[in-house]
């Protein structure tokens, strides 16, 4: 079951499974860069999962390449809610 799409939900979520590759909770805001946060490829393709499971939201390579912070990921994913 999809949860509700909204900014809060996706950001924890997202904050989640940050904290689970290591990230320091703290470090985690919508300014922030993967490359500042050290989240590598296969922490994002990770993450692509989580959000498809909790979302329905599927990203696709060409839609990482082009984010820049997590505010942007967190944008998309509301977005194509």
């Amino acid at each position: 079951m999809q949860d509700e799409m909204t900014d809060t939900t996706v950001t924890d979520v997202v904050t989640d499974a940050l904290v689970g590759f290591g990230c320091e909770r703290e470090e985690i805001t919508r300014a922030a860069t993967f490359e500042s946060l050290d989240i590598d490829s296969l922490d994002l393709a990770e993450l692509a999962q989580v959000i498809e499971e909790r979302f329905g939201v599927v990203l696709k390579g060409s839609d990482v390449v082009t984010l820049k912070t997590l505010g942007d990921l967190i944008d998309l994913i509301v977005a194509r809610a």
